[in-house]
């Protein structure tokens, strides 16, 4: 056991977070942490951590216990490069190796039977065992596959960390806490930043990590891909429930009906003994009977009326006109964003068709320009070529993640009131209610709003809109989980049409009957939600393996398009390559294997000190080999 935490109580001057809470984190045990927003999640993290002081029960940790700790959008900062700041977690092992060599040009000058050869010897070996016991020779190969699953491998790995962005910041700092493997790796909200291939790459890694972990996420599909149990945060207290989300939603609802059915028996049965005691109490005959009734209440143990988190909000999109058939068409249409050196060409050739009530989701890499497509569509960027054309009797609504079309100086009440003025203020202030911009919020300005808070306003401008085609860039982004699955009904029950980007796969799975996936050069489309585009990506990967070098090849051709002469042979030598720098690792393996054993003896040296001092310089030049050998390795496999 890790860290054991018995009835914990935390409290900010009078106002109570956590009560009595009672949990265990095992050594394997894998843990998602929810909760409402303020329920007191970060409090738990922290005070589990130690950072945070406790009033009442207690904590016990194991001793020593190495705790790694990522707090959201904590990213990296400094001078440091991206290789030295990754290679810093090592530093132990580093200097160890450091130590082998100054040990080794030490031996190398001294009498081989002597008493300050046999203790640098001892020394030796100890720094020895200590750096090949920890991996010492894998510490490249380990930060190139951290980097590269977290999306640097087209990162100069020289690149100095200040000039990073936010989002890359946090990706390293999260790259350079997984290097470290901690025993207990607690992550806040690790998904932010990571588009599909990472986030993939990142639930692999996690199913195969050897320590324990408690994440927070509003993520459920990553949820229901890397727990086990979920510890819900829920009126200062902590409930555990066996399985990942879509486990514990099923556990939830059904203790729910559970608690509500027995907290109703036992107030039927409150009514019944009452109703008995006040017509029997006062007879003769039925007094004695009356009164073991009274005993029986006041011995009952009262089952608390059940709670819920009430405060949701309520979303409905409707319109009042349907539109022709084909609502849209984009032909042939090509985008380049920015100006002079920030000018970027994000994609050509994309085509597609978008009928009336159809549900399609937009999804590609980071960067290939999902959200400029809305622009465009909207009229706000002008496509390089190609053809955008609207149906008749379409009412276009947007929602931009950034909420940009909000106005920072207006009030929340003057944001939607300014937007339809005829308006009454009680049906403004109902619409803003029904998101939970209640009271005093409607008059905070818009700039000083949360995300989530943004967010919400810019649902209730939606609703208020009526538009019969909904376009919506990372409408979960901002939201809670409750908050999320409130929005996906919404859109399940919306007649109208639908056009969304999302990196939320519980949405994408939820939703849509259509994917469109971007690239470069092409669009692909997937007739199905998430689940059906990951089949059609398996049964491609698979089909790919099965099939030989040539066959795969006539698919690479139909794929990519023609291949010259020149790039096959270059594939054929790449896997040639590979195959002889595999066997050469082998043979190193082998020999490096070898003459650690032979040092490990002395005595089989004849020709005494020089021949070991030849035999430690040829281990040293092996494994100098070998580290190169497995950097190309990892080249070529790429």
């Amino acid at each position: 056991m890790l860290v054991s935490l018995q009835e914990v109580g935390v409290s900010f001057g009078a106002v109570t977070i956590l009560k009595d809470v009672t949990a265990e984190v095992q050594e394997n045990s894998r843990i998602g942490l929810i909760g409402a927003n303020g329920a007191g999640k970060s409090t738990l993290l922290n005070t589990i951590c130690g950072i945070q002081e406790y009033e009442t029960g207690e904590i016990s940790r194991k001793p020593s216990l190495n705790i790694g700790y990522l707090k959201q959008n904590s990213g990296l900062s400094g001078s440091n490069t991206i290789w030295d700041e990754m290679r810093s977690v090592f530093q132990p092992i580093l200097e160890a190796q450091q130590e082998i060599e100054r040990l080794h040009d030490r031996m190398a000058n001294c009498e081989p039977n002597s008493e300050e050869y046999r203790m640098l010897s001892r020394e030796y070996d100890r720094n020895l065992a200590y750096f090949e016991g920890n991996d010492g020779y894998l510490i490249d190969v380990k930060i190139k596959t951290v980097l590269n699953g977290m999306g640097f491998e087209d990162k100069d790995s020289q690149t100095v960390i200040s000039t990073l962005s936010g989002g890359e910041k946090t990706r390293l700092a999260l790259a350079k806490l997984l290097l470290s493997e901690p025993e207990l790796l607690i992550l806040d909200e690790p998904t932010n930043h990571l588009d599909f291939k990472t986030l993939q790459w990142l639930e692999d890694h996690l199913a195969s990590y050897k320590g324990a972990i408690i994440v927070v996420s509003h993520d459920r599909y990553f949820l229901d891909k890397t727990v086990r149990e979920i510890w819900e945060v829920e009126f200062q207290g902590l409930r555990v429930f066996p399985g990942n989300y879509t486990k514990y939603k099923e556990l939830k609802a059904e203790l729910m009906a559970r608690w509500e059915k027995e907290y109703e028996a036992q107030q039927e049965e409150i009514a019944d003994l009452n109703d008995f005691i006040a017509k029997n109490l006062t007879r003769a005959s039925t007094s004695k009977m009356a009164k073991g009734r009274i005993k029986r209440l006041e011995h009952m143990e009262l089952i608390d009326r059940p709670r819920e988190y009430k405060k949701e909000i309520s979303l409905r999109f409707d319109f009042n006109r349907d539109p022709v058939k084909e609502v849209l068409l984009v032909e042939n249409l090509s985008l380049t964003v920015g100006e002079g050196t920030e000018r970027k060409h994000l994609f050509d050739h994309l085509s597609f068709t978008i009928q009336r009530g159809e549900k399609i989701a937009v999804i590609g890499e980071n960067g290939i320009g999902k959200s400029s497509l809305l622009h465009a569509l909207r009229g706000e960027l002008a496509p390089d070529c190609g053809k955008i054309r609207w149906g008749q009797e379409v009412k276009a609504s947007y929602f931009d993640q950034e909420n940009r079309q909000l106005h920072p100086e207006l009030t929340v009440l003057e944001e939607l009131w300014s937007r339809w003025p005829r308006k009454t203020e009680t049906e403004i202030r109902n619409m803003l209610g029904r998101v939970l911009l209640q009271g005093e919020d409607v008059y905070k300005k818009v700039s000083v709003l949360s995300g989530g808070e943004r967010a919400k306003l810019a649902f209730a401008i939606l609703m208020m809109e009526h538009g019969n085609f909904l376009m919506l860039d990372e409408p979960t982004n901002h939201l809670d989980l409750r908050s999320k699955e409130i929005l996906e009904d919404a859109l399940r029950e919306f007649k109208g049409t639908l056009l969304f980007v999302s990196h939320d796969r519980y949405l994408l799975k939820a939703v849509p009957d259509r994917i469109i996936e971007i690239f470069s050069d092409h669009v692909e489309v997937f007739n199905g939600n998430y689940d059906y585009y990951l089949e059609k990506q398996q049964e491609k990967a698979a089909l790919q393996a099965a099939q030989p070098a040539v066959k795969q090849e006539k698919e690479e051709k139909v794929v990519s398009g023609y291949r010259t002469k020149q790039q096959k042979a270059e594939e054929a030598q790449r896997r040639a390559r590979l195959r002889q720098v595999e066997t050469r690792v082998e043979e190193l393996e082998q020999e490096i294997a070898a003459i650690e054993e032979s040092l490990q003896h002395p005595e089989r040296f004849e020709g005494g000190y020089r021949e070991m001092e030849e035999e430690c310089e040829r281990l040293d030049s092996l494994r100098e080999e070998l580290n190169q050998r497995m950097e190309e390795w990892l080249e070529l496999g790429e």
